[in-house]
């Protein structure tokens, strides 16, 4: 992966007016943001445990409709000297869900001139199955590495064994379609599966911890060079966690301790000025996290371009 040539227009798909990818330097760690689509949600999946009208009130202010909330879905390449690290795989396909926008990954790698066969490692934040899914895909096993790495909270195998799903609040359907995902994904890549228990340094520079909350094994993505840092946050940060961290996500299978985590993890931003990077703030989702009061603000970058 080159900046010098995947930044540009260069093999850019010319049906994809709007880019996909943008990519930046983490000190001499190249990291690329890739978009797998957007994934067309019901609003009250943003909080269902915030009052209806206050909710309607912020998606209002927000200048959103009220019913319904289109969710980026990121994913991130990182080349940290020799390894090609691919950090979540994307929704794949499922169209019992109809879900038309999303799955957009593979053809966008191509895109952006990432062969799936140059991929070392993959580090998945969780299983559900828009973090997998891609993985699945029909086609997509037999063009990755043999001997390619997948990186996984042990609890997070463990979990998928047997899926709670208590406290969540979802739409129907979706519990059905992320069990068979992680079951489908684990008969598939066993052979593959490295599990790390709380931290493991996936290359230098490349660390993934597990957080646990949003499912039990989940895990950021830490990437740090010559003083430049940034996370990769998976699904313990939403767009409206920022000034409402205490708003419970639809997907949280422990919503309670998905929001402490949530806290924790933006505090954690703001002190060390990191760059954030999440699977469902809006494309390329790469900003700073400040501190606004009680809550947070979030301060996208410019792009540079």
């Amino acid at each position: 992966m080159d900046l010098d040539n995947t930044s540009h227009s260069a093999g850019h798909n010319p049906e994809e007016l709007v880019p996909s990818r943008y990519a930046l330097k983490i000190g001499e760690i190249d990291v690329m943001v890739v978009s797998d689509g957007v994934l067309p949600l019901p609003g009250a999946m943003l909080a269902h445990n915030a009052d209806p009208a206050v909710r309607a009130a912020w998606l209002k202010d927000m200048f959103l409709p009220s019913d319904a909330f289109d969710w980026a879905l990121n994913v991130v390449v990182v080349r940290s000297g020799s390894q090609t690290i691919l950090v979540d795989a994307g929704l794949g396909f499922d169209p019992q869900l109809n879900l038309p926008r999303a799955g957009q990954l593979t053809k966008r790698l191509e895109a952006a001139g990432i062969d799936l066969g140059s991929v070392t490692d993959v580090v998945l934040t969780h299983m559900h199955m828009d973090h997998v899914g891609g993985l699945i895909v029909d086609g997509v096993k037999e063009r990755l590495r043999p001997d390619l790495r997948i990186h996984v909270a042990a609890s997070e195998i463990e979990f998928w064994e047997s899926p709670d799903f208590s406290r969540v609040a979802m739409p129907p359907g979706f519990p059905d379609a992320l069990r068979a995902a992680a079951k489908r994904f684990t008969k598939e890549y066993q052979n593959h599966l490295r599990t790390f228990d709380d931290e493991h340094e996936v290359a230098p520079g490349v660390v993934v911890t597990r957080t646990g909350g949003h499912t039990p094994g989940h895990s950021v993505v830490r990437v740090a060079s010559g003083g430049d840092r940034l996370m990769f946050a998976g699904d313990a940060v939403f767009t409206v966690g920022f000034e409402h961290p205490d708003w419970y996500n639809g997907f949280e299978h422990d919503p309670a301790e998905a929001a402490r985590v949530r806290v924790r993890l933006l505090q954690e931003l703001a002190k060390t000025r990191s760059l954030l990077v999440a699977t469902h703030l809006p494309f390329p989702s790469i900003g700073h996290v400040a501190v606004d009061g009680d809550a947070f603000r979030w301060v996208p970058v410019y792009w540079d371009y």
